[in-house]
């Protein structure tokens, strides 16, 4: 079978549908939405997706880093969701960055909130270099728009020529424990990252970070994977999204406000096309992405196509997690049966006039904030 597709329009109107009903009655949808994923992926161990560095100095545990690989659409590992460094901990970022061939980095977080250190400053907003560790993160411009700042980065290992060219995004509006006020300020970055990161060569993970990188790291990217199949055609579906990423890092999408932010910006997005675009002064080098290139790219329907076909013989039940033998865990972790649970209309026979359709649908943190 063929995955169905759908204009951008159909999706719109359709998903607008759903979420009118799942805001009645005080949002009852929603909190019934998100109260089904409460026990998702915790008694998961996390060790078939956690990113592991490499050993040195002969070390037993010196692979341990607070980060996950998180899927979002092509693959198992298009993402990471990680901690946000912390003085003693950003050596270890580095090299997981240096390590994965990460060449993007969205940071969804303020330094600090009300006193406290929510993240390190790893990089430095200055043309200039710092020194972590091994590493040599070299900032070669730095521009802020509005709402982010955007910064073109050189890494390189001490005492080795080559180098590698990282773009990272400062988004610092989005508050602990909360959600952005402007949602238009967010669909603009998360239409800048989606377009740049299906500009560039498929090298590396995208890594996302914002304190526990849980909460609002969990959102961002369930947007952004969500955003990427809307634009292919394939209807959304936000809670089957918020329980692929749940099992494989723990309280992805922490809160109920953020479970209905994520609809609400998704909405928002399906609504107005895209999100504003960044402000003229954030597109310095190497930071605005080719838009052409970018949506003509075919690295994502094609692996989804794919990985449909391959899974579409049978669906099995969906039991709840905290009664999962081994094996059903196994099972739904399976690559294949991915794209099956997210997008189980795709996997209908291509109707001549389809009606729309409403569905109603951190591992080991050193703090566990949002």
């Amino acid at each position: 079978m063929r995955i169905r597709t759908f204009s951008k329009a159909h999706i719109q109107q359709e998903f607008q549908l759903q979420c009118q009903s799942l805001a009645a009655d005080d949002n009852r949808g929603f909190k019934q939405e998100f109260e089904e994923l409460n026990n998702v992926g915790k008694e998961l161990p996390y060790d078939h997706c956690r990113v592991r560095l490499s050993l040195q100095d002969a070390q037993p545990h010196g692979d341990y880093i607070n980060a996950n690989f998180v899927p979002g659409g092509s693959s198992e590992r298009d993402f990471i969701c990680t901690q946000g460094p912390l003085r003693s901990t950003t050596a270890d970022f580095w090299r997981m960055v240096w390590e994965q061939n990460v060449s993007i980095i969205v940071m969804v977080t303020a330094l600090k909130h009300k006193g406290m250190v929510l993240c390190d400053q790893y990089w430095s907003q200055a043309r200039g270099t710092v020194y972590h560790g091994a590493f040599q993160v070299n900032t070669v411009s730095c521009n802020k728009g509005p709402h982010v700042w955007v910064t073109d980065i050189n890494l390189k290992q001490r005492r080795y020529p080559a180098e590698r060219t990282v773009t990272h995004y400062y988004y610092s509006s989005w508050p602990d424990r909360g959600v952005p006020r402007d949602s238009s300020a967010l669909c603009g970055l998360l239409e800048h990252v989606r377009l740049q990161i299906g500009a560039s060569p498929r090298l590396g993970p995208t890594v996302v970070h914002c304190s526990a990188g849980v909460g609002r790291s969990g959102a961002f990217v369930t947007l952004l994977w969500l955003m990427q199949l809307c634009e292919r055609g394939v209807r959304p579906d936000i809670r089957a999204a918020v329980e692929d990423l749940r099992m494989h890092r723990m309280w992805m999408v922490q809160n109920l406000e953020q479970y209905v932010f994520v609809h609400q910006c998704l909405l928002y997005w399906l609504s107005r096309g895209t999100g504003p675009n960044l402000d003229s002064g954030t597109q310095g080098q190497g930071a605005h992405p080719n838009s052409g290139r970018g949506q003509n790219r075919a690295r994502g329907p094609a692996a989804q196509g794919n990985r449909a076909r391959r899974s579409s013989q049978q669906q099995p039940p969906r039991a709840p997690v905290p009664d999962q033998s081994p094996s059903v865990v196994q099972q739904l972790l399976d690559p294949r049966n991915l794209l099956r649970r997210l997008l189980p209309s795709a996997l209908q026979p291509p109707q001549t006039s389809p009606e729309p359709k409403q569905t109603h649908q951190n591992s080991h943190n050193a703090h566990a904030r949002p």
